[in-house]
């Protein structure tokens, strides 16, 4: 007996993904029309299909398709949890797994919905999870965490194999927790968060928490 995904099958085989340099989201080419892009990565891009919309499927660049087997692995190591998707199969270069539904906090700065206190700790129990499992909870970040009926869904698990702590979770918890009360319910421009986001990534990675914070002051009080 076949499964619901498999009709979904062809069209994948058809997609492209193309990693770039630099860090920089994935490019895809040739989605079929009964294909939705619904996220794109480093990595990765994520599609749902309309003739089975209870699935997402993870399409891997094909320089990176090495890290389908590693995804799904951590997957399984997971298990069945309320802060992570489920994970139902893998193939050569995608994995198959349950589309969630809700915003990512990224999308919810830019459009003013409010996210509440009780998201950050579920993340922080979701952290917990996952070193009780014996993985490492890295790569947590705005665009990988969705808010679904005011709970905290991640929805990325492809680092969690990787050992060190890049301290990206921590920073945008200390954020939330001094600053978030100045733009809670307000939308924050898709260039501010975009400029913070980048600036980040390049320098943020390689110092403190004080000291990003002290760059980004002068970057928007230096007039």
């Amino acid at each position: 007996m076949g499964n619901d995904w498999d009709k979904a099958v062809d069209s994948l085989s058809k997609i492209k993904v193309f990693s770039n340099p630099n860090n920089k989201s994935v490019t895809i080419s040739d989605v079929p029309n009964d294909m939705k892009c619904i996220g794109v990565g480093t990595d990765a891009a994520v599609f749902q299909s309309m003739s089975t919309p209870a699935y997402a499927f993870k399409v891997y660049a094909k320089d990176k398709v090495n890290k389908v087997k590693v995804e799904a692995n951590v997957y399984e190591i997971l298990g069945d949890s309320p802060f992570f998707p489920t994970c139902f199969a893998s193939y050569g270069n995608f994995l198959v797994l349950s589309y969630e539904e809700g915003k990512t906090l990224f999308d919810c700065l830019l459009q003013g919905i409010h996210i509440p206190e009780t998201v950050v700790n579920e993340v922080e129990q979701a952290r917990g999870y996952v070193r009780e499992k014996g993985l490492n909870p890295r790569d947590i970040h705005l665009k990988n965490i969705l808010l679904q009926n005011g709970k905290a869904k991640i929805i990325d698990v492809s680092e969690y194999i990787q050992p060190g702590n890049d301290f990206r979770w921590e920073h945008l918890k200390k954020g939330y927790e001094q600053y978030y009360h100045l733009i809670d319910r307000k939308s924050v421009p898709f260039w501010l968060v975009e400029t913070i986001r980048k600036l980040y990534n390049e320098q943020g990675k390689q110092s403190s928490y004080e000291e990003f914070t002290k760059l980004i002051s002068k970057l928007f009080y230096k007039k």
